[in-house]
């Protein structure tokens, strides 16, 4: 019998990957491309939608290439995509108007100040979950339909399309200017300020305060179902899911209860909590969002918490500090001493993100003396990181009243054990690692079978995950305490951070995108 396999399309903020995995959720091969970034002016941010595109085109037939497979051989395609990322295109001819407007992108800054001074901004938070922030796709929209002459005229007339990427690559696949199928799904569309996220649809109301025509948006569609045949690149295959990368995660870590949470570690880290089918307004500063969809189920809602600066602290005294040669040997310099000897490091360097959403915080070192010797500060650079993960799940206990059993974590920091074993002392539950480490693409993959019935349901998807490590808590609760209390006067040194001679920085984090209002 000839294998089947499902192909997820990865379209990340640096690069394009294909991953085929098999009825086991096996990674069976991969292939990947990076893509350029422009930065046409301070805090601009922008792709080449026509460059990712063509990646897509070469990756493809290289992944399949590897597995020895044909595109008969693909049951259904899921697409897992970077979020908030913008693109206007023409109908007509398939030509991207511009740029794409990367989610780091923070031109819109004024505009989003504008705009939150209407005296209907308040709808904003209350239909979609969301505050008011550059941080997502409509103030992007808007600022492209008034930067180019005579666009919005075409934009009325619906000669034009706008989407996030999944929109636009499945546009693409599915025969583009000829017959192209124009979506995209309930995870993406709620990141945009112009879903309800109640009724999962586009809001009158909402379009008419951003100023989008209708027109030119995707028709909303679920997380996981056929959306069309592929044309090009594996002709005859089925496009049958999309979500938001790190809506993505949470379903390849086969969160679906209410109360399981994933966090992914990266430059920054993503923590996603499953509050089941009722969204879950938050005063702490998460975001309410869509976690997926599944056909014509109910929605799956979370809470979501960013935290700004994690690996890219470790880069930091890499690079910054030369304290280390590579990333990795944070770990052996941290074992070198027994504990951090007092330090606390609050990595905010462009300010703290979720749940405090504060621009204007600063980073600190603080418990200085001179018996802090380098194993002490890569320790508490280390636990700076354990420390904001705290912070964030208590948020969610806050908002929610859930409980979290386990921490399901990804992501390249994940390697580090020893982090991972602080982890898992200040959150007092035991933190797991999956065998299979792309749990962004196996997601956009589960949702895609799931959808075609290449797998039967949710049951077996958990039967796929299995755990690669797993750590419990073992520090004593009143160390526990009395170090998150020495980590909680750290953090508000941070927050009151103050030069008189001069003005803080500004790093563009005004506009915080998680903070309700």
């Amino acid at each position: 019998m000839t294998e089947r396999y499902v192909m997820s399309i990865d379209q990340g903020t640096t690069s394009t990957r294909c991953i085929l995995f098999d009825h086991s959720g096996r990674l069976v091969s991969v292939a990947q491309r990076e893509h350029r970034q422009y930065f046409p002016r301070p805090g601009w941010v922008e792709h080449d939608p026509m460059e990712i595109w063509r990646n897509l085109e070469r990756v493809a037939p290289q992944a399949l290439a590897q597995a020895g497979a044909s595109p008969e051989q693909i049951a259904a395609v899921g697409i897992a995509n970077q979020r908030e990322t913008t693109v206007l295109w023409d109908r007509i001819t398939g030509a991207p108007i511009g740029r794409a407007l990367v989610w780091q992108d923070t031109r819109t800054e004024g505009l989003v100040e504008e705009l939150s001074r209407a005296p209907d901004a308040s709808l904003v938070p209350d239909r979609t979950g969301l505050p008011l922030a550059a941080y997502f796709s409509a103030p992007r929209i808007r600022w492209m339909l008034d930067a180019t002459p005579g666009l919005r005229g075409r934009a009325e007339r619906g000669e034009v399309l706008v989407g996030t990427m999944e929109s636009w690559l499945i546009w693409n696949l599915t025969g583009g200017p000829d017959g192209g199928v124009h979506v995209t799904d309930a995870t993406n569309a709620g990141r945009t300020l112009l879903m309800d996220v109640r009724s999962l649809t586009w809001d009158d109301e909402l379009l008419a305060f951003f100023d989008v025509p209708r027109a030119i948006l995707p028709e909303i569609r679920s997380s996981a179902e056929v959306y069309g045949t592929a044309r090009r690149v594996f002709p005859g295959t089925r496009i049958a899911a999309a979500l938001g990368d790190q809506q993505a995660a949470l379903f390849g870590q086969t969160c679906f209860s209410a109360g399981e949470t994933k966090c992914t570690y990266g430059t920054g880290a993503f923590l996603l909590m499953n509050t089941g089918t009722t969204p879950v307004g938050s005063g702490h500063g998460l975001l309410t969002t869509v976690g997926y969809k599944i056909g014509d189920d109910p929605a799956v809602y979370a809470l979501e918490g960013s935290i700004a600066v994690t690996g890219a602290l470790v880069q930091w005294v890499r690079d910054g500090l030369g304290l280390i040669g590579s990333a990795p040997e944070i770990e052996t310099l941290a074992r070198s001493v027994e504990d951090n000897g007092g330090c606390y490091v609050v990595p905010a360097f462009s300010g703290l993100f979720a749940p405090h959403w504060r621009g204007e915080a600063r980073g600190v070192v603080v418990g200085l003396t001179s018996y802090i010797t380098k194993g002490h500060l890569a320790r508490a650079v280390l636990e700076a990181t354990g420390w904001q993960t705290r912070e964030v799940v208590d948020a969610m206990y806050r908002d929610s009243g859930l409980g979290i059993g386990e921490l399901k974590v990804d992501g390249g920091m994940t390697a580090d054990n020893l982090l991972m074993q602080f982890v898992a002392d200040v959150l007092n539950v035991p933190v797991a690692r999956p065998m299979v480490a792309e749990t962004v693409s196996l997601g956009a993959a589960y949702a895609a079978g799931l959808a075609v019935g290449y797998w039967a349901d949710l049951e077996g998807l958990r039967r796929n995950w299995h755990r690669a490590a797993r750590w419990v808590p073992s520090m004593d609760p009143h160390r526990r305490g009395a170090e998150y209390r020495n980590w909680r006067s750290a953090v508000e040194r941070s927050l009151n951070w103050i030069r008189s001679d001069v003005a803080p920085p500004d790093h563009g984090v005004a506009a915080p995108p998680g903070r309700l209002r």
